[in-house]
């Protein structure tokens, strides 16, 4: 008995045209039964939403570029569906090499979607890996794992959705070498929990409201991250309500965040870090840089490099400013119990610079 299963072999149709919804789901139900692969040969197959099953795999050929969908492609057929991919109770699931298009159709429509009424919903580790895909077009969220318990996902590109690339409210994930890229409502999204991630090797650009946006959660790791263009802080961390606790932020690249535009509410998220109520936080070994948009033109940012407010015992070390900013370097509420050392550099607006 096979335990690989080829789309094509259920009557998917690789054509762009003919709704193959059905015959992809009865694939996914064929590997539900024996913890098997389903296969995804090279084309575009229009489809609504899709259920995948416990210890299952789809697999598809990984030929995205960053301008355009390739290899594998699922392109949303349908305005009448909360997501392309539902992935809650899938255990263990895997979704590797695929395209998913979303078409901007309907309004909050998400990529992949995993979805518990409550905290540790399934009784268990969900443990999803998402791996070398590309989720871009929806009006939703590119990945929404609201009550997530056990994550991976990586080298993929979350790009041009409606919400946030990534929508992380949960726990124990790992987010290695992705792109997350022009997302309305910023690169990765934490919700109410966001706890004991680590971020490491991606690339966040030209995200709306900011790049990494996490109001509430602790113990997170976020280090060796490029963070480009930011229409807001590269890092928002915290808010008026709720704040971050025990993170490790090292070395970053942060380059000309605050992008004016519909994303920029304030004058304080006219910096590259914008932090609010936040305890036991290490900040050290990053570099920022002021900068404006591609080929010379818009309007240079940030005003600020960083924003500390309502914190505790958060030390910000040995980070390279020179230049990061056109007015200020740091902005700080004074509380005592913060440590600032060896975080050098002028703004470019400082004399010495006009």
């Amino acid at each position: 008995m096979s335990s690989v299963f080829n789309i094509l072999d259920f009557g998917a149709v690789p054509d762009g045209v003919t709704d193959s919804t059905a015959a992809i789901q009865n694939a996914l139900d064929a590997a539900g039964e024996c913890m098997g692969e389903v296969v995804v040969p090279p084309g575009i197959y229009c489809t609504g939403r899709l259920t995948m099953r416990p210890q299952t795999k789809l697999s598809g050929t990984s030929a995205w570029l960053f301008g355009g969908y390739g290899g594998s492609i699922f392109r949303l057929n349908t305005a009448d569906t909360d997501c392309m991919i539902d992935i809650t109770g899938a255990f263990g699931v895997q979704i590797s090499g695929m395209n998913l298009e979303g078409c901007r159709l309907g309004e909050n429509i998400h990529g992949v979607k995993l979805f518990w009424p409550v905290y540790n919903g399934g009784g268990k580790e969900d443990t999803p890996t998402i791996d070398d895909c590309k989720i871009g077009h929806f009006t939703g969220d590119g990945v929404r794992l609201e009550h997530i318990w056990c994550f991976s996902i990586r080298h993929s590109m979350l790009c041009f959705n409606g919400g946030a690339g990534l929508y992380v409210d949960g726990w124990d994930g790992f987010i290695l070498d992705n792109w997350f890229s022009a997302n309305q409502k910023g690169g990765m999204l934490g919700g109410p929990v966001a706890c004991s991630v680590t971020t490491t090797g991606n690339r966040v650009e030209w995200n709306r409201v900011g790049g990494f946006v996490l109001p509430s959660g602790n113990t997170m790791n976020i280090t060796g991250n490029y963070f480009d263009r930011s229409g807001g802080p590269a890092l928002k961390l915290g808010c008026e309500k709720s704040g971050m606790e025990s993170l490790t932020i090292t070395g970053n690249l942060i380059y000309r965040s605050g992008k004016p535009g519909p994303g920029l509410e304030t004058e304080e998220e006219n910096s590259h870090v914008l932090m609010q109520n936040c305890v036991n936080v290490t900040f050290t070994g990053n570099t920022m840089r002021h900068g404006r948009d591609d080929n010379g033109q818009g309007t240079w940012s940030p005003d600020i490099c960083m924003v500390i407010r309502d914190c505790d015992y958060c030390v910000f070390a040995n980070n390279a400013i020179h230049r990061g900013s056109m007015k200020e370097t740091i902005r700080w509420d004074g509380r005592g119990t913060c440590r600032f050392e060896g975080n050098l550099g002028e703004p470019v607006g400082a004399p010495d610079f006009i």
